[in-house]
């Protein structure tokens, strides 16, 4: 470990204080306040870039940061809630120069191509010419009344002796996210599923977008509003860099949720139906299909073939061709622009390098000029490798083509908000994102959580944070990107770990979780620019707003109208009591459990105690203290259950599901929970999919390893059309509707 500068650092502290970093947080129990260190503050800024070591270090960059403010004419970036235009001004910071008669020019242009400006002349006190004077400011009104959108702001200002000019994004917002003008009369429910789990007769392994659409038109006829799935944001696929919440990239997905069978250029090559029916590509496909897990490698190794096929046949029909396949292709090309070519480049990159060297690297070791997305090697090779990157743009556009379709389906069958995507809070510090705005992704610092229940020591996810400063900087571009990708064909949205608006928990390289700190983030733009977006797609935004919770969270998403979750595993008074079904918020979605928890059946079986013991070596004692404990919270959950109605006051608890007693009283228990669920004043209801087919297992153990358990692999042991076709499916989901449709 370093060593600094000792004693007090009121500098540093107020450099720290300056760029957000928090001197000190409340854990989650409310009582203890837990400080952050000098060593964990200079890390952190020397992430952000500023060198703080010693007084005279966090002088200098002070000073720097002072330099800056005073030379800025406007900030680049504004946003601006709707409804306060009227009294909207263009606050300007003059130069120490500008002194005497400054005259100056107002240019808005808005996001539809419009303009307006204004112009005029203002006196300015020649007191304002000593450098350590504080700037001068002068409020110009705005020359328009702007709706909601993204728009440019110039300013040119000029007196006796200069001139100076600046840009600034102008960012109108809503007042909150959108809400359904009946919102009202709003008391829905849907199913959750981690895609990727789905089982199907005919699929490749993995579930994909043709399980989505079935999936999506099954909850319809069950009277769901919504199917919520996993992040589907692209992944390696290889080792252990399969996690949703882990990606290579937020902005584009994962081409293993494809169809290969619904890629229209199947039916016109003859070269990959014949791949598809080779006797050894049947024998793999069966043992994918066959499998417990998703096997990733072998499932893209698979595909790899057939998808170049198919591609072949594409360029020969469609691209640069007046075929509406190709008229649609170049369409998607030109509306995500470099996003998509710096996303297919790097994949591009990563195949070409791994192959060179036999095994994936960081993209921080391959060869100097390829380095970031703007380095200077990186045309020469997207233009010897062409038909590669465009191999992996086509792959982004046909799935993009085949997830609309899946999402058209289940509004077509009459649901309110169809598909409810998921956002992640970040993404790999090896991945594209990184590579491709290597200044707005932090080195040396991951983003993680302060110790808490679900983590004694704290958990550090390794994903590489944002820079808020420069995110604000490049205004918000990178965040528009990911919430207009997100909401793409989305009814809703979900936002994982929506805390990582207000406040993010950074973890320096090599330090422990106890030892990190908290960040701000502006959120007030960041939710704004949201609501914005969420308006444009008329989609309901959802937070996932579990863990140490500010006290000033709750009311910040009330006001924007971000539906928070409340989650039945940890909706329990200081007394342990589960909460009674009408104390829920209105507000909110309303589950039993998430990804990072176990299923309802094995919840009330302790099988995911068990499981954690089997792999860490527990005491046997200690596996025995933890589940005594579980089945006092399951008895517990069973009287207020009873209390509600929903559940019969005989039920008798049984922690085995291998007996007849044990899997009725899963099957009650998890009826009654739906019921329980489904009762409570929450807008909106979740019900899993796991939880329906009685799976055990969790798809994920938070802090374990890949070798103690292999999270994000787990498939469902049925098939979706076995579990449609099976009656106590209807009756676990516990709706008078279920019963009808049993009937």
């Amino acid at each position: 470990m370093e060593q600094w500068e000792s004693g007090p650092r009121p500098l540093l502290r107020r450099l720290a204080q300056r760029l957000g970093i928090d001197s000190d947080y409340t854990d989650q129990t409310g009582r203890e306040r837990r400080q952050t260190s000098d060593a964990t503050c200079i890390l952190l800024l020397r992430a952000m870039g500023y060198e703080a070591g010693t007084e005279a270090d966090a002088a200098d960059a002070l000073a720097t940061m002072d330099r800056a403010a005073r030379d800025e004419l406007l900030p680049p970036t504004r946003v601006m809630r709707e409804q306060v235009q009227d009294q909207a001004t263009a606050r300007l910071q003059l130069p120490v120069a500008a002194t005497g008669r400054i005259g100056w020019l107002l240019t808005l242009e808005t996001e539809d191509g419009g303009t307006a400006s204004a112009t005029g002349e203002v006196d300015v006190h020649e007191g304002n010419r000593f450098a350590d004077a504080p700037p001068p400011l002068i409020e110009l009104p705005l020359p328009a009344t702007l709706e909601p959108g993204y728009h440019m702001l110039t300013v040119a200002i000029h007196w006796d002796g200069g001139e100076t000019s600046a840009v600034q994004r102008l960012i109108v917002v809503p007042d909150a996210c959108w809400l359904p003008a009946d919102v009202a009369d709003w008391h829905g429910f849907g199913l959750t599923a981690n895609l990727y789990t789905v089982r199907e007769e005919h699929d490749w392994g993995i579930g994909n977008t043709t399980s989505l659409r079935k999936l999506l038109e099954w909850g319809a006829e069950l009277g769901a509003d919504f199917v919520g799935v996993n992040p589907l944001h692209a992944l390696f696929d290889r080792g252990s860099e399969i996690s949703p919440y882990s990606p290579v990239s937020r902005l584009y997905r994962s081409p293993h949720y494809l169809d290969l069978a619904a890629i229209p250029e199947l039916d016109h090559a003859p070269v990959a139906r014949a791949l598809i029916q080779d006797p050894s590509f049947v024998s793999a496909l069966a043992e994918l299909r066959a499998s417990p897990v998703v096997e990733y490698e072998r499932i893209v190794a698979l595909e790899r073939g057939v998808l170049e096929e198919l591609h072949a046949v594409f360029v020969a029909r469609h691209r640069g061709s007046d075929t509406a396949r190709g008229f649609a292709y170049a369409a998607y090309l030109d509306a995500e622009g470099d996003a998509l070519v710096d996303f297919a480049t790097f994949m591009a990159l990563d195949e070409v390098q791994t192959a060179a060297r036999g095994q994936p690297d960081w993209f921080r070791r391959w060869p100097e000029g390829l380095r970031w997305s703007g380095d200077r090697d990186v045309p020469a090779f997207r233009s010897s490798h062409a038909e590669l990157v465009d191999f992996h743009c086509w792959l982004q556009f046909e799935l993009d083509r085949q997830l609309a379709e899946a999402a058209e389906a289940g509004r077509a069958a009459g649901m309110r908000l169809g598909l409810y995507q998921d956002l992640a809070i970040g993404s790999s510090g090896g991945g594209s994102d990184a590579w491709a705005y290597p200044e707005l992704l932090l080195q040396g610092v991951s983003i993680g959580a302060p110790p808490d229940m679900l983590g004694p020591d704290g958990q550090d996810w390794g994903l590489p944070p944002i820079d808020p400063r420069r995110l604000a900087a490049d205004g918000y571009s990178y965040w528009i990107q990911l919430l207009r990708g997100a909401f793409r064909h989305a009814g809703a949205l979900r936002l994982d770990h929506v805390l990582g608006l207000f406040r993010q928990f950074w973890i320096p390289d090599g330090a422990s979780a106890r030892d990190g700190a908290y960040v701000r983030f502006p959120s007030e733009e960041l939710l704004g620019i949201l609501a914005l977006e969420s308006h444009r797609n008329q989609a309901l935004v959802v937070g996932e707003d579990l863990g140490t919770v500010p006290p000033e969270v709750p009311p910040a998403l009330a006001r924007w109208h971000i539906l928070s979750s409340k989650v039945l595993y940890f909706e329990r008074d200081w007394h342990g009591r589960f909460r009674s079904a009408a104390s829920y918020d209105r507000h909110a979605l309303a589950t039993a459990n998430t990804h990072d928890l176990a299923p309802l059946a094995g919840y009330l079986s302790g099988e995911d105690l068990r499981l954690r013991a089997a792999v860490t070596d527990m005491p046997s004692t200690e596996l025995a203290t933890q589940l005594e404990t579980r089945r006092a919270t399951v008895r517990q959950l069973v009287e207020q259950l009873v209390a509600e109605g929903v559940l019969s006051g005989d039920v008798a608890v049984a922690d085995s599901l291998e007996t007849p007693a044990g899997k009725h009283f899963s099957m009650a228990m998890r009826r009654a929970v739906h019921s329980f669920l489904r009762s409570t004043p929450a807008m909106l209801v979740g019900i899993a999919l796991d939880d329906l087919a009685g799976e055990t297992q969790p798809v994920n153990m938070p802090g374990l390893n890949a070798a103690q358990f292999s999270s994000w692999t787990r498939r469902m042991q049925r098939t979706l059309s076995a579990l449609e076709a099976d009656p106590t499916v209807y009756s676990v989901l516990g709706s008078a509707r279920a019963r009808e449709l049993r009937s």
